[in-house]
């Protein structure tokens, strides 16, 4: 039961973690739909969203991280100490 437990755990994880990152993935999959329901190229023109939107939402998060820890992991460190 505690395996069981653990493992819903770090599920639900992946989402409340970086809750915005998967509000905008949920937005994008919802956009997908809308344009696969309305365009007469369904499958072709909501893969095209599903792709670029995602790339665009990773990448804008990506950003976002940046500029909260800007160049941690590349700042030199003190001789003999290692990087955690």
């Amino acid at each position: 039961m505690r395996v069981l437990t653990g493992i819903l755990r770090e599920l639900a994880g992946l989402f409340v973690d970086d809750g915005w990152l998967a509000i905008a993935i949920l937005g994008v999959v919802a956009l997908a739909a809308v344009v696969a329901a309305l365009t007469p190229a369904g499958s072709l023109a909501a893969g095209v969203v599903l792709v670029c939107g995602r790339l665009a939402v990773l990448f804008i998060n990506v950003r976002a991280a940046q500029r909260a820890e800007p160049r941690r992991a590349l700042a030199p460190l003190p001789r003999g100490e290692i990087r955690q």
